[in-house]
């Protein structure tokens, strides 16, 4: 037992005598730079090349890794045997990603290349005001040399604009309001925000089906448009008028297109902003992919039609363009730095169509109204509203729907007499979506009974708005009478005048024929 432990002595010394020569042969120096020599010729002569993208970057988290692994989360949900959940802040949807050290295998434009999650302790840190995480974490793309050019800058634009798309739909919807006018808030924030949960979509919504597919479209083509624009050298947004009578849906609309389209909502309040600076702040403040909206412009401010004016300036000059105009009081020459506290219709043209709407991409602006007639317009040409929405009374495409939303019924669902007593009689109601919803909702646990209290309520609506328009067709008539005897009245005496002038000139006539018929008797 003795020479068993001599013998292990014997050998550990041998050891510590060559690890010693070891370090004085190769110095660490030495050992480090034949690695890294036989790293560069694996390299060399490999087909391959890796790119390490680390989840932080000195002190600041690298954009890049969160948007690898939003990017990686939609084909490793399908692909992947062992997944990591995680759920982002203010998101609605769980997102999956790559284990640790695992890897997945991944193709664009043809050409396959290979993710690898990699995990590995951090070593003691020193002291540091912000401390790191315990694991280095990153991602390791292996790509083929030959493809680097190929796929390297557009790929990685690609997954930046994937992984922006995936958090836009995994994050819920947010709704802001600019209730403090244009001041910022301690973070230099105009705008406030509330999760925007409104459950409107474009399958619930009561119109024209047709209709809507268009403005579906509409949608669609704008949000895919970014090369469109580019080319055609146009700012990338576009303007929806919605106008109609109250209580047809424009706000469910303004809902359902941030749902179809992903977008966050600015409702902006223009009685809560002074001057056409807070404008353009508040205006710079938005974030692409928005929809920027301005309810009852009719209302919310006096906006003035200068086509009812004449076009005419307060110094007597006639406004060719018609830019020139004020929304608040007063008039057009005061301007926003000179004492006057007012919105000119100028600063909102320009809010909506001039140099200070190309900040930003991708934005949509909204304005709703129920008096189109009562818009400038200049608000109202192409370019600032480009697509004008009528929303009409409820159709009997749009009750279909209703019908389906509030009680559930197809058309096999509803008698055949009153589905056709309902399509005869819906377009003379002039009944809007609003009040058609309220008639179903009060009746909604007895769907015979809700169909005939609708059917009740849409022929006494019929029958009101008949007697209204014999009504006015008969002030019409006795008002055109009354205008037809007046214009008698007036024309009456020139008719006498003129009679009398006859008579005058035959009296005459008759005269002088007789005076000639004496004088020729004189004569013989």
């Amino acid at each position: 037992m003795k020479e068993y432990w001599t013998s292990l002595a014997s050998l550990l010394g041998v050891l510590a005598f060559c690890q010693s020569l070891l370090q004085v042969v190769f110095p660490p120096e030495l050992r480090f730079a034949t690695v890294k020599l036989l790293n560069r010729m694996f390299h060399l002569f490999s087909s391959y090349c890796y790119f390490d993208i680390t989840e932080i970057d000195g002190v600041n988290t690298n954009e890049l890794y969160n948007a690898v692994q939003l990017y990686l989360s939609s084909s490793v949900s399908i692909t992947g045997s062992r997944l990591s959940l995680t759920r982002a802040l203010n998101s609605s949807a769980i997102t999956f990603g790559l284990s640790n050290n695992d890897s997945i295998a991944d193709t664009f434009n043809g050409v396959s290349v290979l993710w690898e999650h990699v995990v590995t302790q951090r070593q003691s840190q020193t002291f540091s005001w912000r401390p790191l995480p315990e694991e280095k974490r990153g991602f390791t793309l292996r790509i083929r040399k030959r493809d680097k050019s190929l796929i390297l800058d557009s790929y990685m634009d690609y997954i930046m604009e994937k992984a922006n798309d995936i958090r836009r739909k995994n994050q819920d919807r947010l709704l802001y309001t600019n209730s403090r006018g244009g001041s910022l808030d301690s973070r230099g924030h105009p705008w406030e925000s509330v999760p925007f949960k409104h459950p409107s979509t474009f399958d619930t919504l009561a119109m024209d089906p047709i209709k809507k597919q268009e403005i579906m479209d509409d949608l669609k083509d704008f949000a895919n448009g970014q090369g469109f624009y580019q080319k055609t050298g146009r700012a990338w947004k576009r303007g929806y008028l919605l106008f109609g009578p109250p209580g047809t849906g424009k706000s469910s609309m303004i809902a359902a297109m941030a749902n179809y389209l992903g977008y966050d909502i600015y409702d902006l309040e223009l009685t809560e902003v002074h001057t056409n600076s807070e404008l353009r702040k508040l205006l710079m403040k938005t974030s692409s992919k928005s929809i920027i909206v301005i309810e009852d412009i009719d209302c919310s401010l006096t906006l003035s039609n200068r086509a009812k004016s004449n076009n005419v300036s307060t110094n007597g000059i006639r406004s060719t363009y018609g830019d020139i105009g004020e929304m608040r009081g007063g008039g057009g020459g005061g301007g926003e730095d000179g004492g006057n506290t007012s919105i000119t219709l100028s600063g909102l043209l320009n809010f909506t169509d001039g140099l200070w709407s190309c900040c930003g991409s991708e934005r949509i602006f909204v304005f709703t109204t129920n008096h189109i007639e009562k818009l400038d317009p200049a608000l109202l040409r192409s370019g600032r509203m480009d697509m004008h929405v009528f929303m009409n009374y409820c159709s009997f495409p749009a009750l279909k729907i209703l019908l389906k939303n509030y009680l559930g019924l197809d058309e096999s669902g509803v008698d055949g007499v009153v589905l056709k007593d309902l399509e005869d009689v819906v377009d003379k109601a002039e009944m809007t979506p609003a009040d058609v919803s309220e008639v179903l909702i009060k009746n909604r646990r007895d769907k015979v009974k809700a169909v005939r209290e609708l059917l009740e309520a849409l022929k006494v609506r019929a029958e009101r708005i008949s007697e209204k328009n014999i009504v006015r067709l008969r002030a019409k008539g006795s008002e055109y009478l009354e205008e037809e005897q007046e214009k008698r009245a007036l024309e009456s005496p020139k008719e006498g005048r003129e009679f009398e002038k006859e008579e005058e000139s035959d009296c005459k006539k008759g005269n002088d024929e007789k005076q000639e018929s004496t004088t020729t008797t004189i004569k013989k």
